[in-house]
């Protein structure tokens, strides 16, 4: 019964969190916090289920939780040479395959404690294993919240569309990915123009200042094939100072503010990135939702955790201080056995 009292209270908690701002990592907690405890209080209650009905639901728990990390472990790792394959040898595309073989060390590390019978290195597995479990907790209300966050329904009454820039081919050319943001761009920006009066009808804003390697900023190629493709010219404006994220966040608040002050928006990227820019533009002061376009399946896993590790390092002072305190207690425990 507590379990789901406090599950009650962290769904509330969940609840409320959404109403005042959708975009607050705050909620994937609370979230991830309620199913927690909602599942411990499933678990409790098989006490008074039916005899076959307990053990069914034991055994596939342990077979998931025995058979599970093996699994993830090798999809990961498959994922991981596609990615190579597919994208080159780069550090974020090896996320993925690291991850895959990191949980297949930390299952041989285990093997080894059992084996060995070793209290230092059992405490050793410990303590990893409770820093592995804050993570992996944290990685799946990311997962979960930034599911439910990408299908949240379109406002509305936006006055604009902001479409992130994500880099050019051959310093000129529009490579997929950006394409695919650019037609959910036009998507969305057909969404709001069909309900909207004449003299408010949207801007859709290209976002993407020159890298290094690029002939031209990316807003005017963004600009350029929308146009090629029947784009109204005159609905588009073009934000070409921009280098991360963090900046098309700000120079497009400052274009919006300067022709509609107050006004809302949309913002377009992929769907793996759709969550983490909602905390920026969050934290840059923008009202606005954001949406995700599609992505390869393949790119997924690596670009996911690429993005998890971005946020995590956001909030660095509270992580790391939590998987400190998880260090600290396995030291502790080391020095009282």
């Amino acid at each position: 019964m507590f379990a789901y009292v406090v599950a009650a209270v962290f769904l509330a908690l969940f609840g409320a969190g959404v109403l005042r701002d959708r975009r607050r990592f705050s909620n994937a907690v609370h979230l991830g916090l309620a199913v927690t405890f909602l599942c411990l209080g499933l678990l409790a209650g098989l006490q008074g289920a039916p005899r076959g009905v307990a053990v069914t639901v034991m055994v596939v728990v342990l077979l998931v939780l025995a058979l599970g990390p093996v699994a993830l472990a090798g999809l990961l790792c498959a994922n991981g040479v596609q990615m190579v394959r597919k994208e080159g040898v780069r550090p974020a595309n090896l996320l993925s395959l690291l991850a895959g073989l990191g949980i297949l060390g930390v299952m041989a590390l285990m093997t080894a404690a059992v084996v060995s019978q070793s209290k230092t290195l059992a405490i050793v597995v410990g303590t990893l294993l409770m820093v592995l479990g804050y993570v992996s907790f944290l990685f799946l209300c990311f997962v979960g919240y930034a599911f439910l966050y990408g299908r949240m329904r379109i406002r509305r009454d936006a006055d604009w569309v902001v479409v992130l820039g994500s880099g050019l081919t051959g310093g000129r050319h529009v490579p997929p990915l950006l394409a695919s943001r650019l037609e959910r761009g036009r998507q969305v920006y057909e969404t709001l123009a069909e309900r909207r009066e004449v003299d408010r009808i949207p801007v859709l804003v290209t976002s993407g200042g020159r890298g290094p390697d690029e002939e031209l900023a990316e807003s005017h190629a963004m600009a350029d094939y929308l146009v090629e493709r029947g784009f109204p010219a005159d609905r588009i404006l073009r934000e070409d100072r921009s280098r991360t994220t963090e900046e098309n966040m700000l120079f497009s608040k400052a274009l919006m503010e300067a022709e509609r002050p107050g006004s809302e928006c949309v913002i377009v990227t992929n769907n793996f990135h759709a969550f983490r820019a909602a905390l920026m533009a969050r934290k840059a002061g923008v009202n606005g939702q954001v949406v995700g376009s599609p992505t390869a399946a393949y790119f997924w896993p690596s670009a996911t955790i690429r993005e998890f590790a971005a946020v995590f390092l956001e909030y660095r002072a509270v992580n790391l201080g939590i998987c400190l305190g998880l260090v600290l207690m396995g030291c502790l425990a080391y020095v009282l056995a």
